[in-house]
């Protein structure tokens, strides 16, 4: 069982003047804790689940790319791009420059897009979710292409390319892992089958888990696919301490998550810009949770 940290808020104490030092220490700590994937939210309004709406929010990949600078060792992601947000062959630049410039340690996080507040609130179009998902499925079909030795067009219902030269290659072989999230059982799962390295789905319910895990395993039997090629993550935060768990409490949650075939486990830490948790994290779970 690997963790993975999710940074949904960036409302620290010392405000914008102290977020870039308080990102990189957070983010050095996570890695000497034993994190191995670092992870942001590809919003521009905090959203709903985690604050006010005017709370402090970086943009992804500007902030991935600081992320970089600061780490070494950890994987690097969106939980989850929203593909209405870039041009896919924008996106697909984007996501190889910085696995070039980390050193080949990038995720294609990918997803359908949901919040329509700040698509309205800064002027993207916000399709309804059959086309979002069509523009999806066309964006995972232009990533491939563009990490492959076809440079030629692409035309497909709403994405038309004339060429798709992505020079510098990126330097994850073969390519960055795309990272498919949301739990839906007729098309995102599907597409994690068909185009997919990892998924991630929703942790609250090991029940749950498990039965959305053998729905992927049926979709990659129909699609011919080897289900154990496929990276199985969850999101589930961590609150430890008053309120919320002990490091025992915990890593029997995360036994839990691998029984359900969970392989790694993304999301917050509470209490992050502390410090403290990841002290132990560090001692008390990770070493605990390596064999899972």
């Amino acid at each position: 069982m690997k963790l993975g940290l999710q940074i949904p808020y960036f409302t620290w104490p010392g405000g914008a003047p102290r977020m870039g030092e308080r990102l990189g220490e957070i983010v050095r700590a996570a890695e000497d804790a034993g994190y191995s994937s670092i992870w942001v939210m590809d919003h521009h309004f905090q959203i709903p689940m985690v604050g006010p709406a005017d709370w402090d929010m970086l943009e992804a990949y500007t902030t991935l790319s600081y992320i970089a600078a600061h780490t070494s060792k950890a994987r690097l992601g969106v939980l989850v791009t929203g593909v209405t947000y870039r041009h896919p062959g924008i996106l697909v630049k984007q996501v190889t420059a910085l696995d070039v410039l980390s050193g080949g340690r990038a995720y294609l996080g990918i997803g359908a897009a949901w919040y329509e507040r700040e698509h309205q609130g800064l002027g993207v179009p916000f399709p309804p979710l059959r086309e979002r998902f069509q523009r999806l499925e066309e964006a995972l079909r232009i990533a491939k292409q563009m990490w492959s030795d076809d440079n030629g067009p692409f035309e497909g219902k709403h994405y038309r390319l004339s060429e798709t030269l992505n020079v510098p290659q990126a330097l994850s072989k073969p390519h960055p892992p795309i990272l498919i999230g949301g739990s839906g059982e007729k098309k995102t799962l599907r597409l994690v089958a068909r185009y997919g390295d990892a998924c991630n789905v929703y942790g609250a319910d090991v029940a749950t888990i498990r039965h959305k895990f053998d729905v992927l395993r049926e979709h990659c039997a129909n699609e011919g696919r080897n289900y154990d090629e496929i990276e199985r993550t969850v999101i589930w935060r961590i609150q430890l301490g008053e309120g919320g768990m002990t490091a025992d409490q915990v890593v029997d949650h995360l036994g839990e998550f691998a029984e359900a075939g969970a392989q790694t486990v993304l999301g917050a830490l509470v209490g992050m810009e502390s410090m403290t948790p990841f002290e132990v994290v560090g001692r008390d779970i990770l070493p605990q949770v390596a064999n899972l």
